[in-house]
């Protein structure tokens, strides 16, 4: 039988995955974090036939253990989420931000929305919904809903769509649920619509801004937390770049770019966390909550 993680982690073992973390996903583990990766990875190192952190480490050394470093990762990674989180930011992009943009657009037909760390797919098909059930003559637009998580495993239950009841209990409203769901088992899956509707991709958000330009709305929320300040700056530079002007920032309840970058402002009077970049064009009017 595995000796338990807690008994097997020393502080060197510590160190080196802790580093090994942050190099693969630039997520920072605090020096009191032990537990997290006593927790995380013991079910990973029991799969694996794996008896100590010593020999984990050695494992994640060899050529060929990309899908083990895969898996460390994907267990170290918080995959939090859920429909409509916090309500608030939903409800301003579907009533302020979305209508001016859309006016906005109306011109050239197009809207492009990314989704940074989109777990389990919750929170670009809250948004894929929105579209669909409050803006029914978007249908003939070119939309674009890009949505990256860098775990695997995420990213393919987020193409799935497929959902508990627990996972539907938590902000999905009951009209959208009858309308968008069908039920198989013991569980809830999306439409096949509203699924095609988001392009779902595996990557880290280090890595995955150089494809990306010209997004109308970027969700980046609850997200920042788990890096260091470098890292912090060196995304919402990135976002600073791939935003169009008139563009939207909306980030988690507890996150404000203005730490971290001076390229962005709140709107008038909001409260939403939903930022826009201060380049924005004279002649572009920003909504006033």
């Amino acid at each position: 039988m595995m000796e338990t993680a807690s008994a097997n982690l020393a502080h060197d073992e510590f160190v080196t995955i802790r580093q090994f973390i942050y190099d693969k996903a630039s997520i920072v583990i605090e020096d009191d974090q032990h537990y997290l990766i006593e927790s995380r990875l013991a079910p990973v190192m029991e799969r694996e036939g794996v008896q100590t952190f010593r020999h984990l480490i050695q494992q994640l050394q060899q050529p060929a253990s990309e899908p083990l470093q895969n898996r460390v990762v994907n267990a170290i990674t918080t995959n939090e989420t859920y429909f409509f989180r916090d309500v608030k930011p939903f409800t301003v992009l579907r009533d302020k931000v979305l209508p001016q943009l859309i006016e906005r657009r109306r011109t050239e037909r197009q809207l492009r929305f990314f989704f940074g760390g989109c777990s389990s797919g919750q929170e670009p098909y809250s948004v894929a919904m929105m579209l669909r059930q409050s803006f029914p003559d978007l249908a003939t637009w070119d939309l674009k809903l890009i949505a990256v998580d860098i775990s695997g495993e995420m990213i393919r239950r987020a193409q799935e769509g497929c959902y508990t009841q627990f996972e539907i209990n938590r902000g999905l409203p009951a009209p959208l649920l009858v309308k968008y769901f069908e039920r198989q088992g013991l569980h809830w899956r999306l439409q096949q619509t509203i699924r095609d509707m988001v392009e779902f991709q595996e990557m880290s958000l280090v890595n995955i801004f150089s494809q990306l330009a010209d997004i109308d709305v970027l969700f980046l929320r609850n997200i920042l937390i788990y890096f260091d300040e470098k890292t912090r700056r060196h995304l919402l530079t990135r976002v600073e770049h791939v935003l169009r002007p008139d563009g939207y920032l909306i980030m988690g309840a507890a996150e404000a770019p203005i730490f971290y970058s001076t390229a962005f402002e709140t709107l008038p009077g909001d409260s939403s966390n939903i930022f826009c970049p201060k380049s924005s064009p004279p002649n572009s009017t920003r909504i006033k909550l």
